[in-house]
């Protein structure tokens, strides 16, 4: 087994030391330490194919395949098949999709946490004590705790892209794993880890009051697309590009806008 070990609690805590990259004082194998690599690889970078961490880490493609297998068994790591549109079934023809590694819930509580059981037992205290609106204004609170540690990186950033850059660059300081895809409609934020993952799931106004300090951060609405805490592989955000001048949106795009609003009226 990865870990824990039972017969062996020495290297137990080596090994959860190696994986928070903190320093032991026993020597951990070189398959362990490997294999922290895979599933570190996976919480910061998102979920991925064996041929895809096999080229990040620079690992054979049946060293990898070894590791994974090992992350499966152990519940770190699971697997699904990938996301296919018409388009891309059409180019690729014949043959299974490769499967895409993500982190599971006990992987993540492998990593680092910045509250869990203490801040879950003082939210369920407050909304017992109190009202829902004590939990709400506690996560107002939270979100504007991360809002003014990001607010002097993100806003010297200009243009939307370079702030969608600054603050996937914010987040990860902040221990979420979050990176930044850019497209023709906008950038698609993700973060990887979620500190707060499982309070999260019982109390969603943490997640909500987050979503409202990222839109005030880069100055436009976002959109939360999934979240971890809903059992989500990552937290997704869409952050729109906007138009350099709204005021002169010709009248197609106007009578576009009414039909898209109608349709989800």
């Amino acid at each position: 087994m990865l870990w824990p070990r039972p017969d062996d609690p020495a290297l137990r805590v080596a090994e959860r030391g190696e994986l928070r990259n903190t320093s032991v004082v026993k020597k951990v194998e070189p398959d362990t330490r490997t294999r922290n690599q895979v599933a570190r690889a996976i919480l910061e970078g998102g979920p991925a194919t064996a041929a895809d961490l096999a080229l990040r880490l620079s690992i054979t493609p049946a060293g990898i395949r070894r590791h994974l297998d090992a992350l499966l068994e152990e519940g770190i790591l699971t697997s699904r098949e990938p996301y296919q549109s018409a388009a891309s079934l059409e180019s690729r023809g014949r043959g299974r999709p490769a499967k895409v590694f993500l982190m599971t819930d006990l992987g993540r509580e492998t990593f680092e946490h910045s509250y869990d059981d203490l801040a879950l037992s003082a939210l369920k205290f407050i909304a017992n004590q109190n009202s829902e609106n004590s939990v709400k204004a506690f996560a107002d609170q939270r979100a504007l705790d991360i809002e003014n540690r990001g607010r002097a990186l993100v806003e010297s950033a200009l243009g939307i892209t370079e702030k969608g850059a600054a603050l996937a660059h914010f987040l990860t300081d902040e221990g979420f794993a979050a990176t930044v895809t850019d497209s023709p409609m906008g950038l698609q934020l993700c973060q990887n880890h979620c500190p707060v993952a499982h309070v999260a799931a019982q109390f969603p106004e943490l997640c909500e009051s987050e979503t409202q300090a990222l839109s005030r951060l880069v100055g436009t609405h976002v959109q939360r697309l999934a979240t971890i805490a809903h059992g989500d592989g990552v937290c997704t955000t869409f952050i729109p590009k906007l138009s350099h001048n709204p005021s002169q949106k010709s009248s197609e795009n106007l009578s576009s806008e009414k039909i898209e609003i109608g349709a989800h009226a």
